[in-house]
């Protein structure tokens, strides 16, 4: 999706300006088309709609990029420590008797 389109789609006023300092601030890294114009994926979207949410309560865009980041490797991390857990205890001597 364009800017536009991804401004409306959101419902942000100044949705083109914000989506362009979440990049810069290196939150979101959106291809281009061959026009040179953004283009957003519905995930980029997601994480774009949690730092609004974020930045509209009162924290800076700085912080509202990097408490995104330290969620999506805490949750990273439980899901690998939760894959972990399925690996061990399949391959434990108690799981196999």
């Amino acid at each position: 999706m364009g800017c536009q389109a991804c401004a409306g789609h959101v419902r942000w006023r100044q949705g083109c300006g914000f989506l362009r300092s979440i990049g810069e601030a290196r939150l979101i890294t959106p291809l281009r088309s061959e026009g040179g114009h953004r283009r957003y994926s519905r995930y980029q979207l997601r994480i774009a709609a949690r730092a609004r949410e974020l930045v509209d309560q009162g924290t800076p865009i700085e912080a509202a990029c990097r408490i995104i980041i330290l969620e999506d490797q805490l949750e990273e991390a439980q899901r690998i420590n939760a894959e972990y857990r399925r690996t061990d205890g399949s391959s434990s001597p108690s799981a196999a008797a």
